[in-house]
């Protein structure tokens, strides 16, 4: 039989895993993360005041922001697994409950210990950004994925800006208490949109929950990130400090060793070190950095009395709103991004994203005279780190296996937390050695802004010279018809029997398998798509009398097999090129299809 080239326009292409009718889930899902955000930010105004609230020291009082940073740290990679493996809708709804809960236990505690575990607990809800993302890249059209991811990875940042101003106003007129109340309600609020509005995925990852792989990343990350957080009280070159950091290595080079021999681990490690994934977690540390750095600077700086003179003396309320620009600005640009993204690839919005963080710093080098000007800077920059931060998700999306998706997010989520952590460290260090004594109190010095922003700006410059490294988009190939659809269609009608499929390739060189009946009965003239990692669609054929496919594969790389049949509910599953293993293209990738039209079945038979 002669071969037949047949191309089906992406939009047109079937694709399992995407639900049409979900209209509500992006702004849905922006709400959990801009909730998750807010959290974060949630005690920011009253930061100063919590040795006197929590009657403690003001070293102790630090294990409440600390405590949230180690457990969004240790959540993101392993609710994104589970996700994986599970459910990602179901470990959102987890994740948003536990921070509920969390919110609880320190809206009715003025005790250091219990607030420290209460903040862990909404730290937990870190998770719900890599599961978002997860879950748009599995339900949504994918003309659609892109500004929505954009809109979901940047919640972090608008929920921050927004945040800063309303808990400042109501850290001013009620109880501190009372921004617990709200964090609860909001997570609560998302928890219910989240059940009545976003769908469980079919998709999952296969294999199991890597106990020992979680429990090896969470010890090396606490190692890790603590002397990184602390390490200012504790002095750099102390033996608690370099010990830690000396432990953490030791961990997580075991924890590297075991996940490379593990059959199902936690992080896959060789993935991760593939080029286009490394060098987008690598950037994402450096975008963490500079993100971090404005808010560690502007606050301080507007709030600072005039007397100082630099300082420019406004109220905690004014500081907010004049902060808030960063994350609104954020959001804006996630259309924006869509349009870039769409034309020129991911790599390019996030080199033109840095480009911007970086002017916006070196402007903000000359702009610290007048509380308009940090308006100017926080737009500018939440414009940058908007464009930023929403190409890192579809670069890595573009990388990995749809059946990793929450997995490889949490990890990126993760780089850019110890992206902030490094930069609240490292700035924080460098406020406190330049700061100024003025009258009885000591306060940052117009020196140490200027520094920061200088690190800040040498960060996004190293990250810029990261993402010119990343491999371009590459054209797909076009797909080729192993079997002729429309013959095939013609002689099922003629009640002539169906041809063999042809192999034209090794063992190999493709992909091969049978799609069969749940009880494992072969069926014939079933569509077999192969789908890549950006959505297009790579090859095409249908199946023969007995069930049997054969595609090759046009390149190395992350491919979804999906499977449809009239009377049938499709079927996807994720295969690699090249792979070991029963599922790769070395093995049988087998596809099972479940009636969903009985009638026409047995119509079909007789």
């Amino acid at each position: 039989m002669p071969q037949t080239t047949y191309e089906q326009p992406a939009a047109e292409l079937p694709d399992p895993g995407v639900s049409k009718g979900g209209r509500g889930i992006v702004p849905v899902l922006a709400f959990a993360g801009i909730t998750v955000a807010v959290m974060q930010t949630l005690l920011v105004p009253v930061i100063k005041d919590l040795p006197a609230l929590l009657h403690t020291a003001p070293s102790d009082a630090t294990w409440v922001m600390t405590a949230t940073l180690l457990a969004g740290a240790v959540a993101t990679p392993i609710m994104g697994r589970l996700g994986d493996l599970n459910g990602k809708r179901k470990m959102l709804l987890a994740s948003l409950a536990v921070m509920v809960i969390g919110s609880l236990i320190c809206a009715f505690t003025d005790d250091l210990v219990i607030m420290i575990v209460g903040r862990a607990l909404q730290g937990f809800a870190m998770g719900a950004i890599p599961l978002g993302i997860g879950i748009m890249r599995d339900e949504l059209p994918r003309e659609k994925l892109g500004s929505a991811m954009a809109l979901m990875s940047s919640s972090i940042g608008v929920g921050g800006g927004l945040a800063l101003p309303a808990a400042a106003l109501v850290a001013q007129h009620a109880d501190w208490h009372t921004l617990f109340f709200g964090s609860a309600g909001l997570g609560v609020l998302a928890m219910a949109l989240t059940v009545l509005v976003v769908p469980e995925t079919s998709l999952r990852a296969p294999g199991r929950f890597d106990v020992t792989g979680a429990l090896g990343l969470s010890l090396g990350l606490v190692l890790l990130l603590l002397p990184i957080t602390k390490g200012s009280d504790w002095g750099w070159t102390s033996g608690t400090t370099l010990g830690l950091i000396a432990a953490s290595v030791v961990v997580l080079v075991l924890w590297g060793v075991f996940e490379l021999r593990s059959e199902a681990p936690l992080v896959d490690l060789r993935t991760t070190v593939r080029r286009e994934v490394l060098l987008t977690n690598l950037a994402s540390i450096m975008v963490g950095v500079a993100f971090y750095a404005v808010s560690l600077v502007l606050p301080q700086l507007l709030q600072l009395p005039t007397s100082t003179g630099y300082g420019l003396g406004q109220s905690m309320v004014v500081a907010g709103l004049c902060v808030a620009p960063l994350g609104l600005t954020m959001m804006f640009v996630a259309p924006l991004y869509a349009r870039i993204s769409a034309r020129y690839g991911p790599k390019v919005s996030l080199m033109l994203g840095m480009l911007v963080i970086a002017i916006g710093y070196g402007a903000g080098l000359g702009l610290m005279s007048a509380a308009w000007q940090t308006i100017v800077i926080a737009v500018l920059l939440g414009a940058g780190i908007g464009l930023a931060y929403s190409s890192l998700p579809a670069l890595i999306i573009g990388a990995v296996d749809a059946s990793e998706t929450g997995a490889a997010n949490g990890l990126n989520t993760l780089m850019r937390s110890i992206g902030t952590s490094v930069s609240s460290a490292v700035i924080g260090m460098v406020l406190a050695n330049t700061s100024v004594r003025m009258g009885p109190v000591t306060v940052p010095s117009m020196e140490g802004f200027r520094t920061s922003f200088m690190i800040a700006t040498g960060a996004v410059l190293v990250g810029l010279v990261l993402a010119a490294f990343l491999p371009s988009p590459r054209k797909a190939a076009a797909p080729v018809l192993l079997a002729s659809s429309a013959a095939d269609a013609a002689a099922r009608d003629a009640g002539e029997p169906l041809p063999p499929v042809p192999h034209p390739f090794a063992d190999s060189d493709g992909f091969r398998g049978r799609v069969l009946e749940d009880d494992g009965t072969p069926v014939a003239g079933a569509n077999v798509t192969l789908i890549d990692r950006h959505g297009r669609q790579a090859g095409l054929t249908t199946t023969d009398a007995q069930g049997r496919y054969a595609l090759a594969a046009p390149g190395h790389g992350s491919f979804v097999l999906a499977g449809s049949a009239a009377g049938y509910a499709p079927r996807a599953r994720p295969v690699s090129y090249p792979a070991d293993g029963p599922h790769g293209p070395r093995g049988e990738s087998d596809l099972v299809l479940s009636v969903s039209a009985p009638e026409r079945r047995t119509a079909a038979r007789s």
